[in-house]
């Protein structure tokens, strides 16, 4: 299974979130992560990064075998593998 991560783009600016499970208790959390782990994981091709727009609600999903124009656009030229 391929780790996704969550990019939430607000008036403000944006961050990156991943949600993990805990095993004990079957509750989701929620944890802000650095860009650079996220470019990290991205450029060697395991993850997917959800692009989740606040205002209007519209996702987007990006991995590493969408285009260079998506990528770029969504996720930043440093992104692109």
């Amino acid at each position: 299974m391929t780790t996704r991560y969550i990019k939430i783009i607000t008036l403000k600016g944006s961050y990156f979130t991943k949600e993990y499970e805990k095993k004990k208790k079957d509750v989701i959390k929620v944890r802000k992560v650095l860009e650079e782990t996220v470019k990290k994981f991205f450029k060697a091709r395991d993850c997917e990064v959800l692009i989740i727009f606040e205002e209007t609600g519209r996702e987007v999903l990006v991995t590493p075998d969408s285009s260079a124009e998506d990528i770029k656009k969504y996720l930043g030229e440093k992104f692109i593998p």
